[in-house]
């Protein structure tokens, strides 16, 4: 598991990155696959999400996830809200109950977990390209506002995802992003004829254009086999047919 080293400097808070070590899973799900949609036996990923949420704590609920579809939507969570058994289509989770891990699953894109100092309030992001395009981000930090959240007591995480280095994307992809905005060239670069996306830099310049200045950004590559994480595209490259999904958890003790 790894820590912010500036979320880590807030106790009300608990919080953690993980990689694939520490689980019980086996063949390309070695071995903490914590992927509900991924075809692991379902009694490992289990253990795993016990696994997970006993490092973060023992006596906390259970783990929140919802079902992840590249979206701009979010749910949040509070103290009137009931938990719904069945999880929901959002790709990030928002509250201010405590005990509750959220949690959002990557496998190279981004895991963002956020918090508010003074309003007390959780959120985790799933930002691939397509949610981090539609807003999903934006629209977390709106939220967050609107309930009261203030720029300057909120705090952000960007955990481990792919490189620009390991991220090949075709032309029509570069003219999506320049027909958005014009500015968006710079996330992108050439190298013997071949375009490369900078995802992490995308992402993070999304919460510096919300006036959000205590970010930390975990830089590690999850497509790189040595560090130990999940990769869809890694996967996709040695020919497997399924891959597991690396869990990041926040919490309000």
């Amino acid at each position: 598991m790894i820590r912010s080293k500036k979320l880590k400097k807030l106790k009300e808070i608990s919080h953690g990155f993980f990689n694939r070590n520490g689980g019980k899973s086996k063949g390309i799900y070695k071995s903490l696959n914590c992927g509900l949609g991924s075809n692991d036996k379902k009694i490992n990923i289990q253990k795993n999400l016990k696994i997970a949420k006993n490092k973060i704590s023992k006596n906390s609920k259970n783990i929140l996830l919802v079902n992840q579809t590249h979206s701009q939507k979010y749910i949040y969570i509070n103290n009137s809200n009931k938990i719904k058994s069945k999880r929901v289509k959002a790709d990030a989770i928002i509250t201010n109950q405590k005990k509750l891990p959220i949690a959002i699953l990557t496998a190279d894109c981004v895991p963002i977990l956020i918090y508010d100092d003074t309003l007390k309030i959780i959120a985790a992001i799933h930002a691939g390209w397509r949610g981090a395009y539609k807003g999903i981000i934006n629209n977390v930090i709106k939220f967050m506002i609107k309930k009261g959240s203030k720029i300057e007591n909120i705090h952000a995480a960007i955990g481990p995802s792919i490189s620009q280095k390991n991220y090949n994307v075709k032309k029509d992809f570069l003219k999506k992003f320049l027909k958005k905005n014009k500015k968006n060239k710079v996330f992108f670069k050439k190298r013997k004829n071949l375009i490369y996306f900078n995802l992490p830099k995308y992402v993070k310049s999304q919460l510096i254009s919300n006036k959000i200045s205590n970010i930390d950004h975990i830089n590690i590559d999850t497509y790189d086999y040595k560090n130990n994480f999940f990769s869809a595209r890694r996967s996709l490259r040695l020919n497997h047919d399924d891959y597991g999904r690396n869990i990041s958890i926040i919490m309000i003790n």
